[in-house]
């Protein structure tokens, strides 16, 4: 039986049920290599973890930022709730060293891997919620999630880059970005889009995400930062 003490301290939670701990960090991928697996995979927890990490950030931000728009509070979530910062909070905590995965998955720590860890995050703070009730995952979101905000308050990681980077490109060039999807790769389940954005004949940056949008918001921020415009 594997064991999550050092986890659960580093988190600040102590699991009634080690089970639905473990299940929070089963990949599909494993389930589909160890079909006697006694647990189903994360993404049901991941499910509901997503709704209860939005609700509490919302809520965070509402208070906080009293004199926000709804568009400026609505970036500032998506900052803090986006695959990076999810990941980021997950490779903190050591989650790396207790997600199950297929051999393949194992091999793989780039990209993919981090859209793994910030699942598994959701699917964490999912499995708080049903162990341990509300309070305490708003707890573990507000102590490990929220303190975030700071970095990305300086950094300006929440404006909307679309919008940034279509207004800078006007303004110098007189076009309007046009954004192309590249490559679609990963089961349905897991979808990976590559985007670039070009304006006229130029490429100016490519990203990638897990939706169209997310892709197209990361061409963006590359595309800012190449040209200086940020």
């Amino acid at each position: 039986m594997m064991n999550f003490e050092k986890f659960e301290k580093g988190a600040g939670v102590t699991f009634k049920d080690k089970g639905l701990l473990k299940q929070a960090f089963t990949h599909r991928s494993y389930i589909n290599e160890n079909r006697g697996f006694a647990l189903k995979h994360n993404e049901r927890l991941e499910f509901l973890g997503d709704a209860v990490l939005e609700l509490v950030i919302t809520d965070y931000l509402y208070g906080r930022f009293q004199d926000s728009t709804e568009g400026e509070l609505t970036s500032l979530r998506s900052a803090l709730v986006n695959a990076d910062t999810c990941s980021l909070v997950a490779q903190t905590l050591g989650a790396n060293d207790f997600l199950l995965l297929s051999r393949g998955e194992s091999k793989d720590i780039g990209r993919a891997r981090q859209y793994i860890l910030a699942n598994t995050l959701e699917a964490i703070i999912g499995a708080i919620y049903i162990d341990q009730g509300y309070q305490i995952a708003k707890n573990f979101i507000l102590a490990h999630v929220a303190p975030l905000i700071e970095n990305i308050l300086k950094n300006g990681d929440w404006i909307d880059a679309k919008s940034l980077f279509q207004e800078k490109a006007q303004e110098y060039t007189g076009l309007t970005p046009v954004y192309k999807t590249i490559r679609e790769s990963g089961p349905d389940h897991d979808k990976r889009f590559s985007v670039s954005v070009s304006v006229g004949d130029e490429s100016y940056g490519e990203g990638e995400g897990e939706s169209k949008q997310d892709a197209e918001q990361k061409a963006a921020c590359q595309a800012l930062e190449t040209r200086g415009w940020r």
